[in-house]
Formats: structure tokens, sequence, C-alpha cells
């Protein structure tokens, strides 16, 4: 078989091109990306994200970048561009995420993929530009009349919360029919002409501490999880220091955004213990935290050494209030109620047979019963 020479040169020739292409392409252009997004939210909320990459070669190429978020991080959008490229380009993709899962998460690498102008050799490689966001569990509503309410007349004055100072005056203000009489000032009235009622200031207790005992199962974590920063948020919007405790943990006590932060925080990456799991230091770590505050106790089942820290607490605590939420009992927010087919735990119910014992030693138990909500606790 005879093989013209020419079509040996123009396969030679072709040969050349094909490897000048590879060997031309094997560099990788330049990626710059960059992503604006708050660096925290709740779960159940969207945050606002935006996605700007810049892509620079010194060869026209085609290009595909992607970008794709955390698995439990659900963006409104697929995050890929694609196309040609010259010389330069920029490009840019705004949405919203959906937050499902408290926790802490970090951005994945970024994929960048390109080919010569013919699609003749794709490559990739991974690009990490990092980009850190907190999830913390959702929040609902509280209805707590008496729960947060501090039972003593001592600490800073508060305009919301507490028990009225008579020695303060915040201001006047006209009489609304339901004042009490004693409030009336009366001098003020006369010379007006008005009745006229006195704003007196409130004295709080010194701060609220929310002890969370994460030994039960998953559903009971996130339950917990919940109601706690709740407490936290309510007591802030109440403008009560407040702080979060865990085993082997507690954030610093403050009315500040960097307050519920720290605890928000600390929320996110809580993970359950076993039911069974024994906290040996417990009771002096709760005893110390809970120093002249009021303290609140969520917990599964309530063992024994959480009561005794509990009761431990109560000689340095001013108030304390152990709320038990045995799983599958209670109401989450937006349940509706449902047929209970199984009673309470036994060591549930021997709890709810100590309560008396325990209130006259200052420990308060509330035990959320079938289809009570967990927005009422008091």
């Amino acid at each position: 078989m005879i093989v013209d020479p020419w079509t040996l040169a123009w396969l030679a020739v072709l040969l050349l091109l094909v490897g000048l292409i590879w060997a031309a392409y094997r560099q990788p252009p330049k990626l710059e990306l960059s992503r604006e997004l708050p660096p925290a939210g709740f779960v159940g909320r969207p945050l606002p994200y935006r996605v700007t990459a810049q892509l620079r070669s010194r060869l026209p190429l085609r290009y595909v970048i992607e970008d794709a978020p955390p698995l439990r991080i659900i963006a409104d959008r697929q995050l890929r561009w694609g196309g040609w490229l010259w010389h330069s380009g920029a490009a840019q993709l705004s949405g919203e995420v959906n937050l499902n899962t408290r926790g802490e998460y970090h951005w994945p690498d970024t994929v960048l993929r390109w080919a010569d102008p013919f699609g003749l050799f794709w490559r990739s490689v991974r690009l990490n530009f990092p980009t850190r966001l907190e999830v913390y569990p959702g929040v609902h509503g509280l209805r707590l009349p008496d729960l947060l309410r501090p039972l003593l007349s001592e600490g800073a004055l508060s305009r919301t919360l507490g028990l009225d100072d008579p020695l303060s005056l915040r201001g006047a203000r006209p009489y609304v029919p339901g004042d009490p009489p004693g409030r009336i000032h009366w001098r003020l009235s006369a010379r007006s002409g008005e009745l006229t009622v006195r704003e007196l200031e409130r004295t709080a207790s010194s701060r609220l501490m929310v002890y969370l005992d994460p030994r039960g199962d998953a559903v009971f974590a996130e339950s917990a999880v919940r109601l706690a920063a709740s407490l936290v948020q309510e007591a802030l919007h109440l403008d009560l220091p407040v702080s979060l405790s865990t085993p082997g943990h507690a954030t610093p006590s403050g009315r500040t955004p960097q307050a519920l932060r720290a605890a928000l925080s600390r929320l996110a990456t809580l993970q359950p213990l076993s039911p069974g799991e024994a906290l040996p230091n417990m009771a002096s770590e709760l005893t110390f935290q809970a120093a002249g505050s009021n303290l609140i106790v969520l917990t599964q089942r309530a063992p024994t050494d959480l009561l005794t820290a509990a009761l431990r607490a109560r000689t340095s605590a001013k108030r304390v209030v152990v709320v038990v939420m045995p799983e599958g009992f209670y109401l989450e927010p937006g349940e509706s109620p449902r047929r209970q087919w199984a009673g309470l735990p036994d060591s549930v119910r021997d709890l709810e047979r100590q309560a008396g014992v325990l209130a006259d030693a200052g420990v308060l138990v509330f035990v959320l019963r079938g289809n009570q909500s967990v927005l009422r606790l008091a």
C-alpha cells in the first residue's frame, strides 16, 4: 500500500497542531471568585447572597464554573457559569439560599473546567475560596408571663421587666383606664388639669442562665436547641442579661448582640449525647455558673445527677426551673393536637411525684405533658 507523501505531511501537521493545542491549554486560566452573604442565619429564614466570578486567560477557551453550596444549604438557582472566553470576563449571580439544618458550614471547593475552542481536551481543577457560614437553630415566639419574671427586686434598672421601684421616676404620662390609683401624680394633675400618672423604673435580677442537658435522642436535641435559642432571644428582648450553659461550656453573660451570637453559635453545633452518659462535673459547674441568676434547665428525662446538680445550684441561684421535654409528648409550633398512645416515661412520672418536695427546696419542675405546646411554658 502506497501512502501519498502529501497525506503524510498533512497528518504530521495535524498531529503537531493537536499537540500544540494540548500543550498550550495545560495551564488553567486565572479565576477569582467572591461570595457575599451574611456570616450567620437562622434555620428556615433565607439569606441573600451574591457570587461574583472573574476569569482571565491568555488564550481563547471554553469554560464551565460550578460553585455548589454545602448540601444542607439550598440556593434558589444553580451556581454555574459556562461559555466562551476570549481574554477576560466577569459574571455575577445573586439570589437567596435556604438554610435547612443548623450547624457550621464551610463552602466546598469550586470546580473550574476549561478546554480549547474546539473542545478537544477538557481539564478541571478544584479551587478553594474560603467561606464560613453558621446556621442557628430556628426560634419561635414564647408566651412566658411568669417564667422570665424575676422573683427578687434587686439588680439593674429595667423598663420592661421586673418589679416597680418606688424610689425611681422615669417620667409622667396621661392617665389610661386601668392604671393603679397609687400612680396618679396629684400635684402635676392639679397643675395641668388632666389626670397624670408617674412612670417608674423597674428592677430586674442580675441575669438569666439557660442550661441545656444534651443527653437524649435527636428529636429532643432539635426541640431543645430551638427552645433554648428562643429563651435567649426573649430574655434579650426584655433587656435581661443572659448566658447559655452546656456540659463543659458556658457563654459570657450579657445583653449585647455579642452575647446572643455566642449562645446561638454554641447551639448551632451542639450534638446530642447518649442518655446514659455520666457528666461528673455537672453539679460543681452548674453551681458556679448559676450564681446570682435565674436558672432554667432543659432536659428530656431529668436524671438523678441533673436533679442533684439543680438542688446544689439552688444554693447560689435566685431561682431554678427544670423544664422536662419527654419526646413525643409536646407540640412543636404549627403542630396540631394528636392522639397519645403511650404514657410518660417512668423517670418522668417519678419526677412529677417528687415535684412538691423539689418545690419546697426551691426547684420548680415543669413537665410538658401530652398535647401541650412548647410555646407556653408557664
